[in-house]
């Protein structure tokens, strides 16, 4: 487990009784720690998002492997529950944990009618975004999204891995 989930592990999840299992680094996303695990029985896929020098956002993956080799985005039929991108800058550090169903509604799951997107930037709350279309897409991430700091709501983690 890389430093910040085992951060989050000790700052979040222990405190709101959600236990992590089934750990497994996927190895082929290192460089954004890329992982899968079970939250309370949860089926939860992990990334650390980066920070790009020339856009506002941090960038994460979201691709699988398929059995022909080639990458392609995750699919409504995966049996995953929730996609968690974690943030930090040098002094702000957040979560993102977006239920599927949303990333289905957004056009980032594949679904037998469209393709979905191997990759997508997230906006935390710190971020000033610039464009009209950033604004309006992380109007709708925030909802999915908390601050870690010392006056974190617990109460809003809790619910958010509620939401299905």
């Amino acid at each position: 487990m890389n430093n910040l989930l085992k951060r989050i592990k000790t700052e979040i999840y222990d405190i709101c009784g959600l236990k992590v299992s089934n750990f497994r680094i996927e190895t082929e996303s290192k460089e954004y720690d890329a992982c899968q695990f079970n939250l309370n029985g949860l089926y939860i896929v992990c990334r650390n998002a980066k920070i790009t020098p020339k856009k506002v956002g941090q960038f994460a993956t979201f691709w699988k492997r398929n059995e022909h080799q080639p990458i392609e985005p995750f699919h409504e039929q995966d049996a995953i529950d929730f996609f968690i991108v974690n943030v930090q800058t040098e002094h702000k550090f957040g979560q993102f944990v977006f239920p599927i169903a949303v990333l289905i509604e957004k056009g980032i799951i594949s679904t037998d009618k469209k393709e979905g997107k191997r990759a997508f930037r997230v906006y935390p709350n710190w971020d000033e975004t610039k464009s009209k279309q950033a604004a309006r897409t992380q109007k709708w991430q925030l909802n999915y999204f908390y601050e870690i700091n010392k006056t974190t709501d617990l109460n809003i983690v809790i619910e958010l891995y509620k939401k299905r």
